[in-house]
Order: C-alpha cells, then structure tokens, then sequence
C-alpha cells in the first residue's frame, strides 16, 4: 500500500490488533443452515456477500469443527493478483488474539506455581514505573491495571510513522509510557490496553529466566501440536500466506497490499505471532476447553467482568483472563478477536473445546474505520457460532 496513504489506517489501529466486515445488502438471516445439518450453502452466501461488500476482504475462510469432524467454507481469493484460494494451512498475522496465547503462557505458569494471579508488578518487575507497582498479573490479563497504552505514544507512532519496518526492542515497548501514571485504579473497571500483554510476558520471563519465545514452543505450541505457529521480529511473513489487503470503502479505489507493511517487534506479546487457520483452530480448541491447565485455574480464568474483545466478538461480551465469553442467542463460546492491518480474527470454542469455529479475513475493519461494515459482521459471526452449535 503506498505510504501516502498510511494515515487513514490510524496509527493507534495499526497496532493495536482488532475487527472485521459485513454484508453487502440485507441482514444475515436469524438462523443458518437447519439443525443437525452440516454447517453448507447459508453460511456459504453469506462469506460471498462479505466478500463483494463495499470496504469488505478479497478473501475470507471459516473453519467449523465438531469433535474430529472439519468443515471448510471459504470466499474470496488470498491473492488478488493470482487468483489463489484461500487454504486453511496460509499463513496470517494473527492480531489480538496472540494475547490468548500470552494468557496461555501465564495460566500454565500460574498452574505450576512459578506465577500467581495477585503477584504484582513490583514484585516481578521492580524496575518498572513505581506508581504502576500494585498491578497485579490478573488485572493484567483481564485488562483492568490501567496501564496506559504504549501503542497510542505519540513517541511511537513518530518512529512508526518514519519507517514502518522499524525494528522495537520488544522488551522495552513499556519505556513509551514509562513516565505516565496510571489510567485508574487497578481493578476498578475495564479497558482494553496492548500494554498489558506486553507486561504479562515480561512477568513469564522473570520468574522462569526463559525468553517468552521459548515458553510459548515449550508451553503451548508444543502441548497444541502447532507446527506453523510462530513469534517473528521482523516484517516477512513465511509461505504460503493469504496476502492481507487496506480495502477502501469508495469501490473505486483499489486494494492495496499491507501484508508485510509493518513488522512483528512492535507489537510483539501484543498482536505478533503469525499461524495459520489449522493451527488457530487447534489452539482454541486446547485454550478454550482448559486442557493446558487445571481445573481450578480454568475456574479463576473465567471470573467474568464487564467487557468486550477489540473488536467486540459475537453477541455479548464479557471478559475473562485473556479470553472472552460470547453469548449468543444459541449458546455460549469463548475465544478472542484481533484485527491488523490486513487481517480481522476471530478465534472461539465451546467451553468443553468439543466445537471450535475460526474465522479470518484479509482485511482490517473496526469501530473506528468500518463501524457499519464490523455491525454487520457480528451478525455473520453470530451466524456462524448458531451453526456451529447447532451441527
């Protein structure tokens, strides 16, 4: 995508991880494809209409899934110049929800007794700002420390905005921030922060002097069976990948390539691991069902507060430690969402990890660019959890 065109991206959304997209003409039917039957043609024009929406993705693939049983539907192409369709084994920036994974990385440390969900900042991180000390790493997860936001730096966006491949030490994101206070008091309401996830990593690494790289191979991608999973510094993404696209409202202007606009450094915990739609579906499905850990740490993860993922997912939200609860009006799943430049995710499972759905888009939308097109959306993802449910 040309740079002349970059700040309509909005920076703070560059890194920030979030959405997705829509129909084009009338809203998605209330209910999908009859009960008992194989999720088929419904969902099927609906990820068609997503894909000839005004702003919406050249390319759009779900993955449903009911015990070992797998169905695929896609639209759209991964690459606008060849024509090639989208495959569950493309690689894809996975956004936001890589803080599933830190959740993952944390909660199994918190199993084992290496961390604890009211150990704090200064505890784990003394050399942290004083004033942010009392956070605990469960205010962390759940995105009430009132953390300010390193992405939104003014500091960061200006070397962001000088060259876009610029390399972070993504140990030192918090540095942005470093001299400003809290945003509220740690625990006393909700907001949705990168800096939080960056801190919760910095945490696994000081109690167990191992790199989060190296927790997330020993600890998830392992245990998961993740072969194409992976946390990258810089901007290349591996093949085969689904190029990601900045797709204008205005169907005049063409989509431009951001796939490899930005690189991994400067989101790192955050929003920079790279998979595919196989390896997203097997996680969420050990992440959601509590298989990595114990059921007592299953239960602390799942003490909801008021909340939404960013974007918001299916139906209500409420959040737990780095995961959300879905409610639809045909059942409950838990997952994360996560948007990029070029990619909107969602990830969700039933609690028992039984049903997964994963669905991910070659486009970026959220409330702040496409509010229209991420309403619409919802409905398509609400769609589809009714479908999965009802399989």
């Amino acid at each position: 995508m040309p740079i002349s065109r970059l700040p309509r991206l909005r920076f703070s959304a560059v890194l920030a991880c979030a959405c997705l997209t829509a129909l084009v003409s009338s809203p998605a039917p209330a209910d999908a494809d009859p009960p008992g039957s194989a999720p088929g043609p419904t969902l099927q024009s609906q990820l068609e209409q997503l894909v000839r929406a005004p702003g919406g993705p050249p390319g759009v693939i779900a993955v449903l899934q009911r015990g070992s049983t797998r169905e695929i539907l896609r639209a759209g192409v991964a690459d606008l110049d060849t024509g090639r369709p989208v495959q569950q084994t493309d690689h894809m920036r996975v956004a936001s929800t890589a803080k599933a994974f830190s959740g993952a990385v944390a909660l199994r440390l918190v199993d084992r007794g290496t961390l604890g969900l009211d150990d704090t900042i200064g505890r784990r991180l003394p050399t942290l700002p004083r004033a942010w000390h009392a956070v605990t790493l469960r205010e962390l997860l759940t995105h009430t420390s009132g953390l300010p936001d390193f992405s939104r730096s003014p500091e960061f966006v200006k070397i962001l905005r000088a060259d876009l491949h610029h390399r972070f030490d993504s140990r030192r994101l918090l540095d942005f921030v470093a001299g400003e206070a809290l945003l509220f008091r740690p625990g006393s309401r909700y907001q949705y922060s990168n800096s939080d996830n960056i801190a919760v990593a910095l945490m696994a690494e000081a109690a167990t002097g191992q790199r989060y790289e190296e927790l997330l191979r020993r600890l998830v991608y392992r245990p998961l069976g993740l072969r194409e999973t992976s946390l990258p510094q810089g901007f290349e993404l591996p093949e085969p990948y689904m190029r990601g696209y900045d797709v204008p409202v205005q169907q005049s202007a063409e989509p431009g390539d951001v796939s490899e606009l930005v690189g991994a450094s400067g989101v790192w915990a955050s929003g920079g691991i790279v998979s595919t739609p196989l390896d997203m579906t097997r996680f969420i499905r050990g992440y959601a069902s509590g298989a990595l850990v114990s059921r007592a740490t299953v239960g602390e993860q799942r003490r909801w507060v008021e909340g939404a993922s960013e974007p918001a997912g299916p139906g209500s939200n409420k959040a737990g430690a780095a995961i959300f609860r879905y409610g639809t009006r045909c059942g409950v799943v838990l997952g994360h969402t996560g948007n990029t430049p070029g990619y909107t995710q969602l990830i969700a499972a039933t609690p028992g990890g039984e049903r997964s759905l994963t669905l991910s888009l070659t486009t970026q939308v959220n409330e702040a660019t496409k509010p229209q097109l991420l309403k619409k959306l919802r409905e398509v993802e609400e769609n589809l959890v009714c479908a999965l449910l009802r399989w």
